[in-house]
């Protein structure tokens, strides 16, 4: 018995290793009919789902997401932006009271024709009633019978929905007079993983989807031009700036509504805007893209939408290049939204600033659709993976097509994480996206610390297997939903360093580098040197020694528990490999058989984040 007892637990134990290690991912095949009042801001639909469960698990609920039901006041957006002591701006309004300046949400006063709304009915699954819940933001659906693992199932349901005031990415007449930003704007499925669902509230944060093929049909009235995700499957009889070039549209005068047609392959999200003033303008990108960009008759600086879009084209060039090829044959570029936002296929974005911030923006944007849209994170966990690798790739491609070229593309990143360090309010990128106590310390810790993670890993292992990496990761994990492991393993394979120390410290931890040179001193036949670890994050070592008599050499101090040695990054200076550098041991000395010592530095390129690089030169400055 005993050894029979052994055996059921062994194969359990395997089966369930096996099972853990096999990736698997769901899909939901969306098909959606939707007429919009453009009067009364309001609009209904229905929408089909064929859901498969690619899981191991049987499913016996699902859920949804219903964004626009955060736009209402006593919503968890509306508590969120309440009683955070630095809300977002946009979400505010100042307001007088007993002479003191007050920041009051602006949800919190929406009247009933300007909330947001999102009302499910007649929901079935293949046929069959199932019952629902709301919950705020949530669909709780308690199926009528289990989704088995492999397995499909349809449903099918009716919604209404309202947009509210722009307030958050979603909305109608934003600041700058753009009509419909409609994004988050339909029954969304929540993504179920390995991790289980993802039924998060929308408080404030990022997106998490279901990967699936979309085909959306929009009614509404004739005057209006539609861009966004997808492509546009009828554009002959809608014109509008989409149909062939000489094609004449003859509409009756008896028409009042058209319906847009369209199919979005393999993406996990629907986003489109609408205004009867827009400019659209098409320009051939590289790889047979077609760029779209949809401006307003009105905007501020026209000649900047113009100057754009040469631009654009350029920018993914760099990204095909520098991370893979744009997996889609159209992006647009659409004036809306509430400053700047990633979605399928397309960007919303203000249009009305200075064409550095507008080019800044774009490129931002743009390079989401690799991290982020093509690389689906998990935004609300690994919100840095998403912010951090899209700042990373845009900073060196904004410094690729401008004008003016710099050393350090990095250089705000850097001088952020820094200030965020001393201000004390920093805690883990591991911490949930909504769990900040203070915005502007996520906003450093997404954008910044994770910019920083990428670009101080070509400091640890090479900036040539840093981008080998990036090449490889969007490879491996395109149509995915990667996992910061899913990267470090990645990078593992490229380099050969050993990296679980350095996603550990610095992603789920608030531990820092700072090393010292602690002390130099000439001795008969040479110079001694002593480092010192100060901060608990280890790091290898870059040193770079100038002599007197003008020469300069490179000391490299690999980390063991890297089990790594970097090629030299400069191979014009001649580099002396030192024994390598243990975490126990906060001292590191070593003696060079020369003296005659002018400066030494640590690390002079500064892509080593040391939070007090004063004490990385010798000697100290006065």
């Amino acid at each position: 018995m005993k050894n029979a007892l052994s055996l059921l637990f062994l194969s359990i134990s395997v089966f369930g290793f096996a099972q853990q290690s096999c990736y698997w991912q769901q899909q939901a095949d969306v098909t959606m009919d939707v007429t919009m009042d453009v009067k009364k801001y309001q609009y209904t639909g229905n929408q089909e789902v064929v859901y498969s469960n690619n899981s191991p698990d049987t499913l016996r609920r699902v859920y949804f997401h219903l964004y626009n039901n955060a736009f209402q006041p006593g919503s968890d957006m509306d508590a969120r932006v309440s009683s955070i002591s630095d809300p977002d701006s946009r979400m505010v309004e100042k307001k007088t009271v007993d002479g003191k300046e007050i920041k009051e949400s602006r949800i919190k006063n929406l009247k009933p024709n300007e909330i947001g709304y999102m009302n499910v009915s007649n929901f079935k699954q293949d046929g069959s009633v199932a019952q629902t819940t709301v919950k705020g933001t949530i669909l709780e659906v308690q199926l009528a019978k289990p989704i088995l693992p492999h397995s499909k199932t349809k449903f099918t349901l009716d919604f209404e929905g309202q947009v509210p005031v722009q307030i958050r990415r979603s909305g109608r007449n934003n600041v700058e007079g753009v009509e419909l930003s409609m994004a988050q704007w339909y029954p969304k499925m929540a993504e179920y993983d390995f991790e289980g669902w993802h039924a998060d509230p929308y408080i404030a944060r990022e997106f998490y989807g279901v990967w699936g093929n979309y085909d959306v049909k929009i009614t509404i009235d004739k005057e209006y031009t539609i861009g966004g995700t997808g492509y546009l499957q009828n554009p002959n009889s809608i014109g509008h700036g989409y149909q062939d070039p000489g094609m004449a549209i003859k509409l009756g005068r008896n028409v009042k509504n058209l319906t847009w047609h369209f199919l979005a392959p393999n993406v996990h999200d629907f986003t489109w805007a609408a205004d009867k003033d827009y400019i659209h303008d098409t320009y051939d990108g590289p790889n047979g893209v077609k760029l779209h960009f949809l401006y307003k008759e009105n905007v501020k600086y026209p000649e900047n939408w113009k100057k754009l879009q040469p631009l654009t084209a350029q920018l993914m060039e760099f990204f095909n290049t520098n991370v893979g090829l744009y997996p889609y044959k159209q992006y647009s570029v659409i004036q809306g939204g509430d400053g700047g936002m990633e979605y399928g296929m397309c960007t919303l974005i203000r249009g009305n600033g200075e064409f550095d911030g507008l080019l800044g923006v774009t490129s931002h944007e743009m390079a989401h659709s690799w991290f982020q849209f093509v690389l689906a994170t998990n935004e609300a966990k690994h919100y840095w993976m998403d912010e951090g690798f899209t700042t990373f790739i845009s900073d060196l491609a904004l410094n690729h097509v401008g004008e003016e070229k710099v050393d350090n593309p990095f250089k705000d990143s850097y001088s952020s994480y820094y200030y965020l360090v001393n201000s004390g309010r920093e805690l883990p990128q591991t911490t949930h996206a909504d769990r900040h106590d203070h915005n502007q310390a996520y906003g450093i810790s997404a954008y910044s610390k994770g910019s920083v993670f990428l670009s101080q890993l070509g400091y640890v292992i090479g900036n040539d297997k840093l981008m080998q990496s990036l090449r490889r990761y969007y490879d491996e994990f395109k149509f995915k939903h990667p996992t910061p492991n899913d990267f470090k393993r990645v990078a593992e394979k490229v380099s050969g360093a050993h990296l679980g120390w350095y996603l550990t410290d610095w992603t789920q931890t608030t531990n820092t580098i700072d090393y010292a040179i602690a002390n130099v001193g000439e001795t008969t036949s040479g110079t001694n040197i002593s480092l010192e670890r100060i901060g608990r994050m280890a790091m290898p070592i870059d040193l770079f020694i100038e002599f007197e008599d003008g020469t300069v050499e490179s000391y490299y101090i690999p980390l063991r528990m890297m089990h790594f040695q970097k090629e030299n990054p400069y191979p014009q200076i001649k580099r002396t490999v030192l024994a390598d550098w243990t975490w126990a041991q906060q001292q590191y000395n070593f003696t060079i058989a020369k003296k005659g010592i002018k400066q030494i530095i640590i690390d002079p390129t500064g892509m080593m984040a040391d939070v007090k690089q004063e004490n990385n030169i010798f000697p100290r400055n006065k």
